[in-house]
């Protein structure tokens, strides 16, 4: 199974934790810990690492002990917004883990002229995959995730988007400066679209391949935070 780099639990800092279920199963069945053994959760609400100690193990749940806390802020140095013009969700569910694991900031999902408006994003499911991922690589937060219905007035409330698109400025030579990043769907943006765009904030990269949306996202926060 997955090591985990701590365990999520909402109830992390409470002086005594109960754990039931999924959790239950992680810690005594897959690895088997056992009395008085040591591990260490976080609420990914706060900067804490709480350290628990086991203090009683039952058929079904298991009660631990706080011992410290300590402020452990585990993030990337860079902050990125990334503009996820919207696509198949499944494609966002598959891939936002990664996008966590490099250390995105923030994620908000636009509906674009291209997008299919009947694409339904499930915030839990993907809050459940986040939490996954940050307890995986250490993350001590988690991607916050936002939506918008159009370009429009995610432009207007974020003026300072970089747009990936074809252009001959390349993403490499702006890595310094982009905050906000916008990334269209695999059919790019409108031409209606492109005409709100700013035209010094388009960036590209130098590949004639068309990428598909996952690629081009992934690619292009690893340049500008890695």
């Amino acid at each position: 199974g997955v090591l985990m780099q701590f365990i999520y639990d909402k109830n992390a800092k409470n002086e005594l934790l109960k754990i039931e279920d999924e959790n239950y199963n992680y810690i005594v069945k897959a690895r088997r810990h056992k009395l008085d053994d040591i591990l260490d959760f976080r609420n990914l609400e706060d900067d804490f690492l709480y350290s628990y100690k086991i203090s009683q193990i039952d058929k079904k749940s298991l009660f631990l002990n706080l011992l410290k806390k300590e402020e452990k802020i585990i993030e990337n140095s860079k902050k990125i917004h990334l503009a996820w013009c919207i696509v198949d969700p499944k494609t966002i569910y598959e891939n936002i883990a990664s996008l966590n694991e490099l250390g995105v900031d923030k994620i908000t999902f636009v509906y674009s002229d291209f997008s299919q408006k009947n694409f339904k994003i499930n915030f839990e499911k993907l809050e459940k995959i986040l939490i996954n991922s940050s307890s995986q690589c250490g993350r001590s937060s988690i991607i916050k995730l936002d939506i918008y219905k159009n370009i429009d007035t995610f432009i207007a409330d974020n003026p300072d988007t970089y747009f990936l698109d074809f252009s001959q400025t390349s993403i490499d030579s702006k890595v310094l400066d982009i905050k906000t990043l916008m990334i269209g769907t695999e059919g790019g943006f409108s031409k209606r679209e492109r005409e709100l765009f700013n035209k010094n904030f388009i960036v590209g990269f130098s590949s004639n391949l068309i990428l598909k949306s996952q690629t081009a996202i992934i690619s292009a926060t690893s340049k500008i935070i890695l």
